[in-house]
């Protein structure tokens, strides 16, 4: 079964565009390597929590949007591989394709797929 990446960040909604452009760049790389399918989302109702939610794990601010995105692999050893050379693709370098947002407060992880209908 394929594997998921996952990522959640605050962006400040200032740079909206600047996101979409970064996770454009980003996305024909990691399409290159191998991955199926890359979703982005920018967040339009993020409510905010008591005990937990997306706004306070990523400790947005309040000139910030959530965004939360994922990218399907065929498996997890593919994406290994893949993010292997992914780091060293010069086309995702800091100068090349900056992050418009602040990477410290990103959250992401992998996940084994255990349903898919």
């Amino acid at each position: 079964m394929n594997y998921v990446d996952g990522f959640v960040a605050a962006v400040p909604t200032a740079n909206r565009q600047a996101f979409i452009e970064h996770a454009r760049k980003a996305a024909v790389v990691f399409k290159e390597y191998g991955a199926l399918k890359v979703v982005e989302c920018w967040g339009d109702d993020v409510p905010e929590g008591e005990v937990t939610s997306f706004t306070m794990a990523v400790q947005r601010k309040p000139d910030e949007s959530v965004i939360f995105s994922w990218l399907v692999w065929p498996s997890r050893e593919i994406r290994d591989q893949a993010m292997a050379r992914i780091m060293e693709d010069s086309r995702l370098s800091p100068e090349a394709n900056p992050m418009p947002f602040d990477g410290k407060r990103l959250i992401y992880g992998g996940f084994e797929m255990v349903i898919d209908d």
